[in-house]
């Protein structure tokens, strides 16, 4: 994955819009948990129509793109198209039942630890380069979380199983950013696109289906809410991050997407009249700075 590889501080054209592309990305999904918190069906159903509504707009692009990159030609090829799918589904399911066993704040927290999955397997199993400076940008990053989401103390006010369980999507979305960081040195990202979120769907419905049984919403205000869900935080949040892991290593990637509760916690006061105060505002303040440090030195795979 050479270019990947290449560090962000060269600042060519490519890694520019790949790094406001990342960014993008990450505020669309940021509005997820908006999404998610008014909709109508049960955490696992929105979680289904997050993907499989998500394929109309994806579907329709590849039908307009006139190039789609190579094939895939093997079994092999296949497995890995389906895999990042497969690790969303697992995710998704995870994030959406911590949201019901403990607090909104642990959940999304815990769910956030997704970059310290990535530099650990990242490490472990594809032998990174990680600096010190890095990881000081890794750890301002996430205290900046913490902070955000009220501080240390707000940590122990959930139920520890809900905790675990928001620490088990973390892990499957390491293991996606990381799956799709390695396809897209092969795959274009359409071609990725429909592949992975397909197959979410497919894994992720006998989930909504059983688990929850009541699968459609009850109005046309439902429906929109799941379609923005999908067109919006799926579509165009996880396009835009496939797209820029072609150009940025997916740990530094990971480590931005931390902007994810920020923006969350402004949407939340927008639209939710959901109130930020200096604690708040004082943590994203120190997520960005930790992404900035991070940014001067990133992980190369």
């Amino acid at each position: 994955m050479s270019q990947a590889a290449s560090t962000l501080s060269e600042a060519s054209p490519s890694n520019r819009l790949a790094l406001a592309a990342l960014i993008l990305g990450g505020a669309a999904i940021g509005g997820s948990p908006i999404f998610v918190r008014l909709s109508e069906v049960g955490p696992m159903a929105t979680a289904f129509w997050r993907v499989a509504l998500a394929l109309i707009p994806i579907f329709i692009v590849s039908l307009m793109k006139k190039n789609a990159g190579p094939k895939p030609q093997s079994l092999s090829d296949y497995g890995m198209l389906i895999l990042p799918g497969v690790m969303l589904s697992l995710d998704l399911a995870a994030w959406h039942l911590s949201l019901t066993m403990t607090s909104v704040a642990n959940a999304t927290l815990l769910a956030n630890l997704a970059p310290v999955f990535v530099t650990v397997i990242a490490f472990v199993f594809f032998g990174a380069r990680i600096s010190g400076v890095f990881l000081f940008g890794l750890a301002l990053a996430l205290a900046g979380v913490v902070v955000l989401k009220g501080g240390p103390a707000a940590i122990g006010n959930g139920d520890l199983s809900g905790d675990g369980i928001a620490m088990i999507a973390a892990f499957f979305y390491a293991c996606y950013i990381l799956a799709i960081g390695r396809l897209r040195s092969r795959f274009d990202t359409i071609r990725i696109m429909m592949w992975s979120t397909a197959s979410a769907a497919i894994f992720i419905f006998p989930i909504g289906f059983f688990y929850e049984g009541q699968m459609l919403p009850a109005s046309l205000y439902g429906w929109s809410i799941l379609f923005g869900l999908a067109f919006i935080s799926h579509a165009g949040g996880q396009a835009a991050i496939t797209y820029a892991l072609a150009y940025l290593p997916p740990a530094f990637s990971s480590l931005t997407l931390l902007l994810q509760p920020v923006i969350a916690a402004i949407l939340a006061w927008g639209l939710l009249n959901e109130a930020i105060g200096t604690m708040q505002a004082l943590g994203a303040a120190v997520v960005l700075a930790g992404i900035m440090v991070a940014r001067a030195s990133p992980v190369q795979v």
